[in-house]
């Protein structure tokens, strides 16, 4: 920057690099996919301008430090701060429509939908905070800086992406179809009761017709410390019933090393269903360490 207070051309150049690099970088994970959130225009346009603001307190830090203007470097770790906020926002939202959704997704679920909006706004920040440091430090003419920078920051975001990818149920579990039996008020599963609710002469007809049933296995004994946590199984019943619909009943339950989700749907499709729950994502609170869930060490034994 310049003395006088006007940016001059090289740094311009720089920011408007690093801004535009940074928000497409926010952009690329602005997708709607099978959990259909965010699902409206509005949730685009929200987390696509905290993206771009993001990135663009990424490319001003490095103007900002070589005009040792430190002032507005406190001022741009004073607005970082704000990005907490979307977290705390974005979590108080969801929580507001639980009562809307066909069944809750749960506070653990919510807890990691609320994390993850947020870290994306770093994503956009440090990608931004990239682009201008190497358009800064190799010093080239305009363009080729443009596309060193511009190939450093994308590269980056493949790196993060890669780093804060979570996984899956399909990676530690497998899915079959189960056979639903109704005796008296007894609902059972491939011969595993269920519940004992289903009474009702509506309730036998509903789930002996249309009803549904998803039995879940782990793939090593030990992951069902995973599988079987409160919740991570409300967090794949809610993505079946966001899936499929749910027109009556649901029910899930823990069956001799098995994950039991039955329910009578909108939709009879049980394919869709499958394929929702295995990529329901695992949630952070019940992750655990390989190293931690080797059933072998410390002689540890599950049964």
């Amino acid at each position: 920057m310049e003395s006088n207070g006007i940016i001059s051309m090289p740094y311009l150049v720089m920011i408007v690099t690093a801004t535009i690099i940074g928000t497409l970088a926010r952009a690329l994970t602005i997708k709607q996919d099978y959990r259909q959130y965010p699902s409206h225009p509005n949730g685009y346009l929200i987390h696509f301008v905290t993206g771009a603001l993001a990135a663009t307190l990424g490319a001003f830090i490095v103007p900002t430090l070589m005009s040792k203007n430190f002032v507005a470097v406190t001022f741009l770790s004073l607005a970082i701060q704000q990005f907490r906020e979307v977290r705390k926002t974005e979590r108080e939202s969801l929580r507001d429509l639980e009562g809307t959704e066909y069944t809750i997704r749960g506070d653990s679920y919510i807890d990691g939908i609320a994390k993850t909006f947020e870290a994306r706004n770093y994503f956009a920040l440090l990608v931004a905070f990239a682009t201008s440091v190497t358009m800064q430090l190799l010093n080239l003419s305009d363009w080729s800086e443009v596309a060193a920078g511009s190939l450093a920051g994308l590269l980056l975001f493949v790196l993060l992406r890669r780093f804060t990818s979570g996984k899956q149920v399909k990676h530690i579990a497998t899915i079959t179809q189960g056979k639903i039996e109704i005796k008296g008020s007894e609902l059972y599963v491939d011969g595993l009761m269920v519940t004992n609710t289903a009474g009702e002469d509506e309730a036998k007809k509903f789930f002996l017709e249309e009803g549904l049933a998803a039995v879940i296995y782990p793939r090593e004994p030990h992951l069902r410390i995973v599988l079987e946590h409160f919740g991570q199984r409300q967090a794949m019943l809610f993505e079946a019933t966001r899936a499929i619909g749910k027109k009556r009943y649901c029910f899930q339950n823990l069956m001799d090393e098995r994950v039991i989700i039955v329910l009578v749907p909108i939709v009879y499709n049980f394919e869709l269903l499958k394929e929702t729950i295995l990529n329901t994502p695992l949630l952070e609170s019940v992750k655990k360490t390989n190293r931690l869930l080797n059933a072998n060490v410390m002689g540890g034994k599950y049964k």
